[in-house]
């Protein structure tokens, strides 16, 4: 996938959303939210889609939930595509972002996240 697509996905092993406990579920809505946060203040995407994978080979494997940035320029470099067939097309090219920018986006990210969780604590206080 792209430059600053990010995977949330359970610690436990679920293969769907309707597994999830009650916790679980409580804490996804706010994790993804935050999730889309960080990426798009760091993309500035005109879309971000939100999506859930799970397939295996023949069966539900583990659930994985796609918050990926698609910009202009992402829809561009794929002939104008969207949505499932623009993911599909970009896992079949098999391209991945320079290593280096990984790296960059990550410890981006990750000051963001430590920045929301900061002020969800002072939030609460």
């Amino acid at each position: 996938m792209n430059l600053g697509t990010l995977i949330v996905g359970p610690r436990e092993h679920v293969v769907a959303i309707a597994e999830l406990n009650d916790t679980a579920a409580a804490e996804l809505g706010p994790l993804l939210r935050d999730t889309a946060r960080v990426v798009e203040t760091l993309c500035r995407p005109e879309q971000t889609y939100v999506c859930m994978w799970s397939h295996g080979r023949d069966a539900r494997k583990h659930l994985h939930i796609a918050v990926q940035p698609v910009t202009a320029e992402v829809r561009a470099r794929y002939g104008g595509l969207r949505s499932e067939q623009l993911q599909a097309r970009m896992l079949a090219d098999g391209d991945e972002p320079d290593i280096t920018d990984v790296e960059q986006f990550c410890e981006q990210a990750r000051e963001l996240f430590r920045a929301i969780a900061d002020s969800s604590v002072e939030d609460r206080s």
